[in-house]
């Protein structure tokens, strides 16, 4: 059972954090704190949504799920963003991706009518969810380069440093069958690749528990993709937006 940190606040959320005090202010007393647990499906393919998530500590993915029931992540979103741009970007709430927590964690829910009335506004906040959108938008295609040009390995060290940049901590639970559906590839195939990493020394793995041990190790490894989503993020949503 995930515990509520006295200290939690809205500000551990990047999009949250950069806004104009008086645009804080005003969603503020919306915002609710709220768990979420691993493994959790926020929304489905088809659903109507009527909550945007601002995670603090978790981490979402974003996955689509093919005619026979297998998934693949396209995105993660963590203390960078928020799940449920299809709220306010035209899509009426209407879902076509699954979001499931792949890291358990605490975010801020936010009631659909409260976000789109803000971005309605046309200032600071529809400013701020745009770019994120454009970044977000880079990563998913990146994402697709990545499964389609570059091996298990390089995939497996691009996923796990996205999910380290999420997190306060080197340490990940999940399994590799979670692992596996994330990425869209075999089971076996996530076996071998961390294998291959715990064997270089750079994770050590038990017991659906990942611990990165050489960061800088991961980063050598790794696919020119991780780079170009975390340099996207960084241009289009700095610490302190122009608006």
């Amino acid at each position: 059972m995930l515990s509520t940190s006295r200290s939690s606040s809205p500000r551990q959320n990047h999009l949250l954090a950069v806004l104009p005090k008086a645009e804080y202010e005003r969603l503020l007393p919306q915002l609710e704190l709220v768990p979420l647990l691993l493994g959790k499906t926020l929304y489905d393919a088809g659903d109507l949504l009527k909550h945007v998530y601002f995670p603090t500590t978790a981490i979402v993915s974003l996955l689509y799920v093919m005619e026979n029931g297998a998934p693949a992540e396209v995105a993660m979103v963590g203390n960078d963003g928020l799940v449920g741009i299809g709220l306010f970007m035209g899509g009426h709430g209407l879902m076509v991706d699954r979001a499931v927590v792949q890291s358990a964690g605490h975010a801020y829910r936010l009631k659909g009518p409260a976000i789109k009335q803000g971005f309605n506004r046309a200032g600071s906040l529809q400013h701020l969810l745009l770019r994120y959108t454009m970044a977000l938008f880079r990563q998913m295609s990146q994402t697709v380069v990545c499964n389609r040009h570059h091996t298990v390995d390089q995939q497996l060290c691009r996923w796990l440093l996205l999910s380290l940049d999420r997190l306060p901590t080197m340490e990940l639970n999940m399994t590799q069958k979670l692992i596996s559906d994330m990425l869209g590839v075999r089971r076996e195939g996530v076996t071998e690749a961390a294998g291959r990493l715990q064997s270089a020394g750079l994770i050590r793995y038990s017991r659906g528990c990942i611990t990165v041990l050489d960061r800088l190790g991961l980063e050598a490894r790794v696919c020119e993709c991780y780079a170009v989503v975390r340099k996207e993020f960084l241009r289009l949503l700095p610490d302190k937006i122009a608006v």
